[in-house]
């Protein structure tokens, strides 16, 4: 696929927001990526993933993970194009963890997914159940990276979108100083 092709399946979905958001990382920005708006759609949910699996391809991946709620969808559709079993990772008491009974094996590849990255903090916390539990981290795959390239978590990364996207601090914060109230789209509620 085509960045072009890509960003149209975001914009034809209204997946790409402006207004005053309140990260899950604490800061503050002007645009969010609303990727539910895009996985609600299974044909765009199906293609998106299908590109990113191909990226990861003769890897040896094992298994793909990534963390409830964003890459619960993005983990089982980029694990059916891979052929391989699919897991998520839950917050419990505020940190994540492997829950349900799911395993990872010691010596198993995996593979790390997510809908969106700003800082990458989700997705380093996965990492560190995975390789907690003895398992071997072969990359990370995200739809889209808001970081513009700038999270860096230590392993290989394939981003469908890679996008600048200004964050502030809420100190900073340019729409705080207008009196703009902030909006908290995602699924995690901080």
């Amino acid at each position: 696929m085509t960045r072009e092709e890509i960003v149209d399946i975001f914009t034809a979905t209204g997946a790409m927001l402006t207004g005053h958001f309140r990260l899950t990382s604490g800061k503050h920005s002007n645009r969010y990526f609303q990727c539910a708006q895009v996985l609600q759609h299974p044909r765009y949910t199906e293609r998106l993933c299908h590109e990113l699996a191909q990226r990861f391809a003769g890897q040896g991946v094992q298994t793909v993970i990534g963390p409830a709620m964003g890459g619960i969808l993005v983990s089982y559709e980029v694990a059916r194009a891979l052929g391989v079993r699919s897991l998520f990772t839950e917050r419990e008491n505020g940190k994540m963890t492997l829950r349900r009974n799911f395993t990872i094996t010691p010596g198993e590849k995996v593979l790390v997914v997510e809908d969106v990255i700003t800082t990458g903090g989700s997705v380093a916390e996965v990492i560190e159940v995975v390789r907690n539990l003895g398992g071997q981290v072969v990359g990370v795959g995200v739809l889209v990276d808001r970081s513009n390239g700038q999270a860096n978590l230590g392993l290989p990364t394939e981003a469908l979108l890679t996008v600048s996207v200004e964050t502030f601090t809420p100190e900073d914060c340019p729409l705080c100083a207008q009196g703009i109230p902030t909006v908290k789209p995602g699924s995690r509620q901080v």
